[in-house]
């Protein structure tokens, strides 16, 4: 199983929305790094969900619920959305500070990748992350 860290502005669409709405449809997303990963992801594979620029950190779990299919924000079909639901609010919020400061996390997507939507995450980054978050 792998595993997916998405980002987003919580004035733009929060972690608070998305547990209110039960599933969203994750759109709109037009890098083509972001792309490949959003096509790679499976239903029922989790995926973390980080504030961005507001927060700057990862604030909860979610879940694939719908594999890539075409997004409904532009009549393109190159690009592509998938669904995800809310699974469970971290015990504990990671902030990006937190993340970079620890050494094992230094090659992690979102530390590297710092401007890319959609990133993947490795098995050993989300137990670091889930250790980090009191999970």
């Amino acid at each position: 199983m792998a595993y997916w860290l998405v980002k987003s502005e919580p004035s733009a669409y929060s972690w608070d929305q998305l547990v209110n709405e039960k599933q969203t449809c994750w759109s709109g997303v037009r890098n083509y790094a972001a792309r490949i990963n959003l096509r790679a992801m499976k239903k029922g594979e989790e995926v973390l969900f980080y504030h961005s620029n507001e927060g700057v950190e990862i604030v909860g779990i979610a879940k694939v619920a719908k594999e890539a299919y075409p997004d409904p924000t532009t009549d393109d079909d190159r690009w592509v959305a998938v669904d995800i639901k809310p699974v469970r609010k971290l015990k504990k919020p990671v902030p990006l500070e937190i993340l970079k400061k620890d050494k094992r996390l230094s090659n992690m997507d979102l530390v590297r990748l710092g401007r890319l939507s959609v990133q993947t995450v490795k098995p050993e980054e989300w137990e670091m992350v889930m250790e980090l978050a009191g999970e």
